[in-house]
Formats: structure tokens, sequence, C-alpha cells
């Protein structure tokens, strides 16, 4: 999968699971890209939140995500409520530039291309960020959340296999294609946007079938 790094940059979480408010409430590395924020629309008029970009190895911002409605903590059986009504609803909004292979501009290496593979498996992995299966051991979370990292990087790497169907959502005002698959834990859905990046997305409490996108114009809002 052409895609910028398997490792994601994720926000420390403090005891319980959720990111740490230092981590999070920084703008100044999102006003760093060069490339535009994409979040839900107007038509969304819950809270907003920030939550951490992603550099590349020479240092620039090629990814970032930007919450909204509940801010979710790790989901295991004192937070999730029933499946029928979570406790947390959200969306998160992943941003991916658009960039072909390129070598590094000291020329010790290269950095791999993006696709909408890449926006698929950083939304996948953002998912598994605040999930945790009801009932499982504390010890064990990092073996499961290696084991599901793993699978998501194989779902990502196959958006036209079984596990994924397509879903129409506004784009700036404009129908666009989405990659869309659901699982217990949530949804994860990836698709183009026409400013030059590629748009992934998370959630869990809030249906995927109702929401647009659109370039944020005030990052400041979110902070």
């Amino acid at each position: 999968m052409e895609t910028t790094s398997r490792a994601v940059a994720q926000a420390p979480a403090a005891e319980g699971g959720r990111p740490l408010p230092s981590a999070r409430r920084t703008v100044d590395g999102y006003l760093l890209a060069p490339f535009p924020w994409y979040g839900l629309d107007e038509a969304f008029t819950g809270q907003r939140w920030l939550l951490q970009v992603g550099t590349s190895a020479d240092g620039s911002v090629e990814h970032g995500s930007l919450g909204h409605g509940d801010e979710p903590s790790v989901r295991n059986e004192f937070v999730s409520g029933s499946p029928d009504d979570p406790r947390e609803k959200f969306a998160v909004v992943v941003t991916v530039a658009a960039s072909p292979e390129r070598r590094l501009a000291d020329g010790t290496g290269q950095l791999e291309a993006t696709s909408v593979s890449s926006a698929a498996w950083l939304a996948g992995v953002g998912l598994l960020s605040v999930t945790w299966p009801m009932q499982m051991d504390h010890a064990l979370r990092d073996d499961w959340l290696d084991q599901q990292t793993e699978t998501a990087w194989e779902l990502a790497d196959d958006l036209s296999g079984p596990d994924w169907s397509t879903l129409s959502l506004p784009v700036d005002g404009v129908p666009t294609s989405f990659h869309y698959r659901e699982s217990e834990f949530g949804w994860v859905l990836a698709g183009s946007a026409p400013q030059g990046v590629h748009v992934g997305a998370y959630g869990r409490g809030m249906s995927a079938y109702g929401l647009g996108f659109s370039v944020v114009q005030d990052i400041t809002a979110y902070a």
C-alpha cells in the first residue's frame, strides 16, 4: 500500500484512555500544513476539537485529525453504553496530503506516496485507539491492538475487497464516493477531496450516512 508510514502519531493517553489535553490543544502544527484541513460541514452544530498532526521524516506536516461531538475515551464496559445507545457519539475527520513518492530534502531517503488507502488506514487505527473490547483484561490490550492494527493495514490495502462498500457523501457540496466499512467498534470511511488531499473518517454513535465534509475556514475554531 502506498502510504506515508505505518507509525501513526497518537496523542498520549491519560489514565482511563482519554488523550491528555496538552497533547491535543495546540493549533500550531495545523497552521504549518501546506494543505487545507477538512472537517464536518456547517450542518454539524456540535462540539469541535483538535487531536494531533502527523509529520514526515523531514518534519513537514502530512496528516492530522479533527474531532466532532463527544470526546471519546477508550471504549469498555464502563463507558460504551448499550449498542443501541452508545454514550459517546463522535466523528473524527482525518486529512492526508496527497503526495507522490519523493526524496527527502537532505537526500538520505524517500517518502512513500500517499493514497486513499493511507486515509483508510489512519482512520482505522484512529478508531482502534479509542476501542477496548468489553471484558478484555487490561494486560492483553497491547497484544490485541497490535493484531488489530495489522488487520486495519490489510483492510486499507484492499479497498475493493468485500469488507468495504461504497457510500456517497458531499465534499464541499459535491457528491463524492467513499469506501466505507462498519465493525462492532464503529465505522471507517475514506475517499479523496478536490483540494489535493485524501479524507478519512471514523466514528461511533453518529451515523456516517448523514455526514458532509468541507474545508475548515478557521482551524482555531477547533482549539
